[in-house]
């Protein structure tokens, strides 16, 4: 599709505005979103580091892949949809984005106010395009290429991690680690892993006197960093100690889970922080270093991050222009511009994204599917069926995506 084909599609698109939301419900969405990022991963863009790069071969993992283009070029077979399944169970992509796996949790009691949040994976069969149940693994993060993952057993924190062969569903390789190892990352051209570190599993919620809700342990147990080559699956630990403030109530207050991510240029690894800032990070060897430049944008409960060219980065929830819609904004000037998607999860190219959205008529906020959206365009394309339950119920599903 050339240029010109481009803009009559994106004019073709373009619909009358909507009518507008109720006056508190861009607030109650965002609200519920840094809930769930709460809840969910503790920084969901470790997710984001694997999800947008470019598929770069690991030479180590024999990728097969020797197509390596521009972050911006991405396939011209466009789109394949499960709009009647939820959670999908063929294949779900948009051009080279594709979700890899997907999980969902769910709670695992061990006494009346001790319990686990575990995750039941399931994994994209290269072969047959479908999503095949592991059962073996707590933790998976998928590499460009749709060819290996990296696998943590059951119990957390793990002293090894795995390299998963996609296709055969068998371990090619472990990697020994000396601190226990909760959570995983890929850069994003796949030659590096990041893993996170914790003394104990960051995934245990307790009940407190009196209470009938299940929190998060605290004070997190989160101990460091690896820097791991994955060809070789060597590497240095750093140790990132917790700073607390006695005089503040929530100083040094982290998720029990608040996993590390390499940065999207690859040259540093950040995690988000509870301070104003939201955010620190690190060179490769484990020294502090300031916020950079291009990533002082970035938020940690936004999966989808930064662009494949770096020039844009997601933002959260914005309900102006539509009902449900979000924030890109320019990485150095910060300059906004709305899209539709209730939240960003995915990039496709520099102009696409996948997001989670509700129907332009419905009023529950957690009655979600996945959709793709593009910057400058009134429409959405749905890619699978509606989610069921409210934030936090058993059976929803939270997708993994990764690059061809």
């Amino acid at each position: 599709m050339n240029v010109e084909e481009l803009v009559r599609d994106s004019l073709r698109e373009q619909a009358a505005e909507q009518t507008p939301a109720e006056p508190d419900f861009a607030d109650r969405v965002l609200a519920a979103r840094r809930r769930r990022g709460v809840r969910r991963l503790a920084c969901a863009a470790a997710a984001t580091a694997a999800v947008v790069g470019v598929a770069v071969v690991v030479p180590m993992l024999d990728s097969g892949k020797d197509d390596i283009r521009p972050a911006d070029v991405v396939r011209r077979d466009s789109v394949n949809a499960r709009t009647d399944q939820s959670p999908p169970r063929d294949v779900v992509s948009v051009a080279d984005t594709v979700m890899a796996a997907y999980y969902v949790p769910r709670k695992v009691k061990h006494s009346a106010n001790q319990a686990e949040s575990v995750r039941d994976y399931w994994l994209l069969d290269p072969k047959t395009e479908k999503y095949v149940k592991a059962t073996k693994w707590s933790y998976v993060a998928v590499a460009p290429g749709l060819k290996t993952a990296a696998v943590l057993e059951r119990d957390l924190p793990a002293s090894r991690i795995g390299l998963l062969d996609l296709a055969t569903g068998k371990i090619r390789r472990w990697i020994q680690v000396d601190h226990g190892v909760a959570g995983l990352a890929f850069s994003r051209d796949g030659l590096k892993l990041v893993a996170t570190t914790y003394s104990e599993n960051p995934d245990r919620v307790v009940k407190l006197q009196g209470s009938d809700t299940w929190e998060q342990k605290q004070p997190t147990s989160r101990t460091g960093f690896y820097v791991l080559d994955v060809a070789s699956g060597q590497g240095a630990w750093s140790e990132v100690k917790i700073e607390t403030d006695p005089n503040d109530p929530l100083g040094g207050f982290l998720n029990s889970r608040q996993d590390f991510a390499m940065s999207s240029d690859g040259r540093y690894v950040w995690a988000g922080t509870p301070e104003a800032v939201g955010k620190q990070f690190y060179d490769l060897k484990g020294t502090e270093v300031a916020v950079p430049a291009n990533q002082k944008y970035l938020e940690w409960y936004v999966d989808a991050g930064v662009s494949p060219s770096g020039t844009l980065v997601a933002g959260q929830f914005a309900g102006e222009k539509w009902k449900t819609s979000s924030w890109v904004l320019d990485t150095l000037t910060g300059a906004k511009t709305e899209v539709r998607g209730q939240q960003l999860l995915a990039w496709v190219g520099d102009k696409s994204l996948i997001a989670w959205d509700i129907a332009e008529d419905s009023k529950n906020e957690f009655h979600g599917r996945l959709v793709k959206v593009t910057i400058g365009s009134d429409k959405t394309v749905p890619l699978s069926g509606f989610r069921k339950g409210k934030d936090g119920d058993a059976g929803r599903w939270e997708p993994v995506f990764t690059q061809r």
